[in-house]
């Protein structure tokens, strides 16, 4: 077990099977350049091509504007998920001029970076124009690489990207609220050039656990009956299968898991919507009795408390590392 980290709020940190931290290279940084695409409200999320609907993008769009005022500068768990993906740049020999981070951690990313990957140009692309605001403006405030970056308001689920434009693509916390996922992949396979490089993570079937077990409780003793609380999330068995249905050769997936400490049920709230990560089912109820808010805040303390009094909350992070083929797949031809 490592040593603990500590949030601003005095939540601890401790992170299992951790990869060997690579040392990081360091250089004089200058600003970046900005150039935005114009915002507006219903333009760029009214035209999505996918026909599954589980999760509502109007609403996580609010949630990450929302997110944009409540981000922790200094949040260790995002740190340690966005450090743990940029360190596979350190594996590759090869170079990555132009870069793709798609919404979700790509403030965290871009800290991260700092010279991996001999990135020259970076797209940061975020649903939220929010979120890409507060992004410029903590960059403007610190030294970076002299790397040029845009930023563009977009979605993931319609990437308006051209194809085969980039050489990377970045995407940390994000892809788990697409309503395709195995689209949105077919997508930034699309945008990649040929022996491109895909890096992603994503919340795994195993996060917040506790709150899950917590919550249905809760509703079984106080309404006698459940309704979703918790987003469902993509399991370890099916992101080697979703990396191999986009086309994606060679893929490559590990599993990380963190268990934060808070010092009660309110606080891990709070932190959820800092991250952007609150509900944000369509068939949600939007309505929580102020009954079974308390339960669940009772029964997570009696069933997941530690002596110290602070409760955990297991997040499972799913990795995934593959290559855009560079060569086409030859044609069979068959003979009758």
């Amino acid at each position: 077990m490592r040593g603990s980290l500590f949030y601003q709020t005095g939540c601890s940190l401790w992170r299992r099977q951790r990869r060997p931290k690579a040392k990081p290279h360091c250089r004089i940084i200058s600003s970046a350049s900005f150039s935005t695409a114009d915002h507006d409200e219903g333009d760029a999320f009214q035209s999505n091509p996918s026909k599954v609907k589980i999760f509502d993008r109007h609403l996580k769009r609010k949630q990450r504007d929302r997110a944009a005022w409540l981000l922790r500068p200094n949040d260790s768990f995002i740190h340690a998920v966005a450090e743990n993906l940029v360190d596979r740049l350190e594996d590759c020999k090869k170079t990555f001029p132009t870069a793709l981070c798609l919404g979700g951690s790509s403030q965290a990313v871009r800290q991260m970076l700092r010279g991996r990957g001999a990135i020259e140009k970076l797209i940061m692309m975020d649903t939220s124009y929010d979120m890409l605001k507060a992004c410029k403006s903590s960059q403007a405030d610190s030294s970076y690489e002299n790397i040029e970056t845009s930023y563009v308001v977009g979605d993931e689920e319609f990437l308006p990207i051209k194809e085969s434009s980039v050489d990377l693509i970045i995407s940390c916390l994000g892809l788990h609220w697409a309503n395709d996922l195995p689209g949105a992949m077919i997508q930034c396979k699309l945008a990649l050039k040929p022996d491109g490089l895909f890096l992603a993570s994503i919340l795994g079937g195993e996060t917040l656990k506790e709150l899950r077990i917590a919550c249905t409780v809760a509703q079984m003793e106080r309404e006698g009956g459940i309704s979703p609380r918790v987003s469902p999330l993509a399991q370890v068995r099916d992101a080697g299968n979703l990396l191999t249905r986009a086309g994606f050769s060679l893929p490559g997936v590990d599993v990380d898991e963190y268990v934060v400490r808070y010092k009660s049920a309110l606080d891990l709230i709070e932190h959820l919507r800092a991250m952007g990560e609150t509900n944000a089912l369509l068939q949600r109820s939007n309505i929580l009795k102020r009954e079974t808010a308390l339960a669940t805040a009772a029964i997570y303390d009696s069933m997941f408390a530690a002596e110290d009094g602070t409760i955990p909350a297991t997040f499972q992070v799913i990795y995934m590392t593959t290559r855009k083929n560079n060569k086409q797949q030859p044609t069979r031809k068959y003979m009758q």
